[in-house]
């Protein structure tokens, strides 16, 4: 274990795991949706036991790296345009996001009525939900390994990061999805998040390559203003409650 008395392992730990983290930002917001749908008593064990397989998924992933590297290589040329079973991947999982965060925002906005929404909860099984968030953080989990190959090349150094980064996913998922379901603007704002996610990865498997900085910093501005519009409408309400109080005096 001679890797584990030098600093740049440490360093190169850290820095993978930093980056997980920030690539596991738009899992964190799909699982808060995902659970949203079910009945309450039920949403944490659908978090939890995703995030638990979504852990077992990437550490078999990257055990298996040679057989990821060979998944870029092109399966099929449509008209001199190359497509791998990689690109196949992503392009499925952009669809996939695209049209869950469009039916979701369709419903928002068309005012589910309680009866209906109770009905929703009811179909989406715990099963179905696990299903969901596994079968997108294998798409989500390119990113994390290629990324994690490109940063280092020891096996135990990636799985370690891998396995931190969702351990930190776990104990916020559920502060994290608390916040976001309580707040119908956040919530509408994570949706249009996970469009943005969604279109990103069909244009990565399209060959369009869009850094991902630029995203994340779209939904820190965003969330930075939503931020000041809740202080504003907080400070509006106390406002009018003080006023009200006055007048009835």
């Amino acid at each position: 274990m001679e890797i584990f008395l030098q600093s740049e392992t440490y360093i190169s730990l850290l820095t993978l795991t930093f980056l997980e983290i920030v690539l596991g930002i738009d899992n964190i917001i799909f699982i808060s949706i995902v659970s949203d749908r079910l009945p309450q008593e039920s949403q944490k064990k659908a978090r939890s036991i995703g995030l638990v397989l979504a852990i077992i998924m990437r550490v078999l992933l990257l055990l298996g790296i040679s057989w990821i590297v060979h998944l870029t290589e092109p399966i099929l040329t449509i008209m001199d345009f190359d497509l791998s079973w990689r690109d196949l991947i992503l392009i499925a999982g952009g669809l996939f996001l695209l049209a869950k965060s469009t039916s979701e925002i369709h419903e928002k906005i068309g005012g589910e009525d309680e009866e209906k929404l109770m009905d929703s909860k009811t179909k989406l099984t715990v099963k179905k939900a696990i299903f969901q968030i596994v079968l997108l953080d294998i798409v989500f989990s390119f990113d994390s390994i290629l990324t994690a190959v490109g940063l280092s090349d020891q096996i135990i150094i990636m799985i370690l990061a891998v396995i931190i980064a969702l351990v930190v996913m776990l104990i916020f998922a559920e502060k994290v999805s608390g916040f976001v379901n309580r707040n119908p603007t956040v919530k509408m704002l994570a949706l249009a998040f996970l469009i943005m996610i969604g279109t990103l990865l069909l244009l990565d498997g399209c060959h369009v390559h869009v850094p991902k900085g630029y995203i994340y910093f779209s939904l820190a501005f965003s969330l930075f203003v939503e931020f000041l519009n809740q202080r504003l409408r907080r400070k509006n309400r106390q406002s009018a409650s003080s006023k009200a109080a006055s007048e009835s005096e």
